[in-house]
């Protein structure tokens, strides 16, 4: 026999979930897109034009601070942080991050408490005003289509990082589509042991729910960040990368929480 008097309030709290849903839907396209292409363009053009006066990319992380911080204040999104006592401000290290959402980028810059610069497609590199600013930020570009110009790319990032600039990584190369981590791409881990710096493991957890693949729609909610131990590499050579991949991701791996989709 069916059990009516569980199923009409199950029926109804379904109802309210959709509403919700709808509300935080048009929230997101009338209030929080657009003023986040407000951000974008008022700290974009405030970092392009501090670059002319700051060869070293400090200003311009500031700004992309700003524009993260805002960011996350209006999409409601809040983010617990964990294990920031991993991070030497005084040493340069290679944080290593899964990438399931683009909200990730705005998380890194406000709660990772140091200077750092993005390791980023070559591609992007060459875009007009992107391009550009990415350059004068001092992001580093890889190439990671053709092997060739990626060993190239990988010893010029190497170089960089040993003058004293900790960078941030997604050794997935690209966002995930699936609640599920995609394959670590061994070059990453090549370019860490190049440096001879350590390698941060850092999970993020909750950002997908916030914000999935290709969309618009920005949810408030919980995420979190949690940072692990440094792995040393120092005593690694470029035979040792595939090894190093999967210690960084058992790290990663040990925390990570697939969202419900």
């Amino acid at each position: 026999m069916t059990d009516f008097t569980s199923a009409v309030p199950s029926k109804r709290a379904s109802n309210r979930a959709g509403v919700r849903n709808i509300f935080s839907y048009l929230r997101s396209l009338f209030f929080t897109d657009p003023l986040i292409y407000i951000y974008t363009v008022v700290c974009g053009t405030f970092s392009f034009c501090g670059s002319f006066f700051d060869a070293h990319g400090r200003w311009q992380h500031g700004c992309a601070r700003v524009w993260s911080w805002l960011i996350l204040k209006t999409g409601g999104i809040r983010v617990r942080v964990e294990g920031l006592e991993n991070i030497d401000p005084n040493r340069t290290v290679i944080f290593c991050s899964n990438h399931p959402s683009a909200m990730d980028i705005p998380i890194l810059f406000v709660h990772l408490p140091i200077q750092f610069r993005f390791l980023a497609k070559r591609s992007l590199f060459r875009l007009p005003f992107l391009g550009w600013h990415l350059r004068r930020s001092g992001h580093i570009p890889v190439d990671r289509g053709r092997p060739s110009e990626a060993v190239k790319g990988f010893d010029q990032a190497a170089k960089r990082i040993k003058e004293g600039r900790s960078v941030v990584m997604f050794p997935e190369g690209r966002r995930s589509r699936t609640p599920e981590m995609l394959p670590f791409k061994s070059g990453s881990f090549y370019l860490a042991i190049l440096s001879g710096v350590p390698v941060v493991p850092i999970t993020l957890n909750g950002t997908r729910s916030v914000v999935k693949p290709d969309s618009y729609h920005i949810h408030a909610g919980q995420t979190e960040m949690i940072v692990h131990r440094p792995i040393a590499t120092d005593n690694l050579n470029i035979h040792d990368a595939e090894t190093l991949s999967r210690r960084v991701r058992e790290q990663i791996l040990s925390r990570f929480q697939p969202s419900k989709d």
